[in-house]
């Protein structure tokens, strides 16, 4: 049987060349947002995709994890977002080949504040991407843990929303609004976007309460949900102390294996839906 992988195609921009943008989001911190991004963009990387990562987050945990060095992050997104710099500037290369990063800065804490008094506040990454990202087959947003104006320009550039679930009860409490955030999104701002999947995080397979999370996402979001789960592992933890994804850190591990699995189904959905597209 071919592996989604194989079958994927050479391209997944679009006509116009324009990459497909998935945003990982999730509005509670510590569900494995970051760790996702990275490992999913390094997994699409490994089969040919070139992936452009843009790292929202102010912590600039994706841009540490990448083995980007502070030095290297002197033109970042928040200058792309404040009309500082075009995008294709700020874009740094990643030893992994196929991979690049728009990495974060310090100033992108202050982002917040500053984007409320411009104009467009909300599609200044939309405007960014849409002049500047040809070349590249898929861009990854890495979210930070809220739902302000960083998260919002995310989701209107976006095509589609993963959202990364930690399978413990009180992760469902979030998922709810972040829903409700995006149905927002798609009636005032940004009609295409949809929730590509929810990917479950953290699990362990000895413990009664991540299978009966796993088993009420799976009732209440049906096919949306993965069926790829990303365990508990050692070597996912450790990876980014070292500035690399866990592919590359350790290959061989469990982590490395499930985000290699989820990277099938994702591209996995995303030929079907460019097979729709096709047909249509």
């Amino acid at each position: 049987m071919s592996n989604p992988v194989d079958r994927a195609p050479a391209n997944f921009a679009d006509s116009n060349g324009r990459p497909r943008i998935l945003a990982i989001s999730n509005q509670k911190g510590g569900v494995g947002k970051t760790t996702t991004t990275v490992n999913l963009a390094t997994a699409m990387a490994a089969v040919g995709k070139r992936v452009l990562v843009i790292d929202m987050d102010p912590q600039g945990n994706a841009s540490t994890s990448l083995g980007i060095d502070h030095k290297h992050r002197n033109i970042n997104i928040y200058h792309v977002l404040s009309g500082g710099a075009v995008l294709c500037a700020a874009i740094v290369p990643t030893a992994i080949p196929n991979l690049s990063v728009i990495p974060s800065g310090v100033d992108l804490a202050a982002a917040e504040l500053e984007l409320v008094d411009l104009e467009n506040r909300q599609e200044r990454l939309k405007k960014s991407i849409e002049n500047q990202c040809d070349g590249w087959d898929f861009v990854l947003i890495d979210c930070p843990p809220s739902l302000g104006l960083l998260t919002l320009n995310a989701l209107v550039a976006a095509d589609a929303v993963m959202v990364p679930l930690q399978a413990e009860f009180l992760a469902l409490e979030g998922i709810s609004h972040l829903v409700r955030t995006i149905e927002r999104v798609k009636k005032s701002f940004n009609p295409r976007l949809e929730i590509q999947g929810i990917v479950l995080t953290m699990v362990d397979k000895r413990n009664n309460l991540s299978e009966m999370v796993e088993s009420d996402v799976r009732e209440f979001f049906g096919a949306k949900v993965y069926t790829t789960t990303i365990p508990r592992n050692v070597r996912i933890s450790e990876a980014p102390s070292h500035g690399k994804p866990v592919l590359i850190y350790d290959l061989h591990s469990k982590g490395s294996r499930a985000y290699l699995d989820l990277a099938g189904e994702v591209l996995k959905r995303e030929l079907s839906k460019q097979e729709q597209g096709v047909e249509a």
